[in-house]
């Protein structure tokens, strides 16, 4: 049996790591510790951000804000600037 919490090395406030790649698109395993930042950034194309366990905080540039908790989900859109900030350690799938 594996853990996503697995793929990540202790000590580093986020962490992103490939999970899977299909042949229509791909997934990301992240963590986020507590007071952790994913800086702004862009995706290019549409994503599904997943909370697998811990709560996150996630804004964009629209002014948009959501706590996410365990499975919860959020649709990222294209061209938007967005960032998380970790409540509590955190799990999370990106999926694009």
């Amino acid at each position: 049996m594996s853990n996503i919490s697995a793929l990540h090395e202790a000590g580093q406030d986020v962490s992103a790591k490939p999970f899977f790649k299909g042949e229509d698109g791909t997934v990301a395993a992240l963590q986020i510790q507590k007071n952790g930042f994913l800086k702004e950034h862009i995706t290019k194309v549409e994503a599904l951000l997943v909370c697998v366990s811990g709560e996150v905080v996630f804004e964009n540039e629209k002014g948009f804000k959501q706590t996410l908790i365990n499975g919860d989900y959020i649709k990222i859109e294209p061209m938007v600037k967005h960032w998380v900030k970790g409540v509590q350690d955190s799990q999370l799938l990106l999926i694009k």
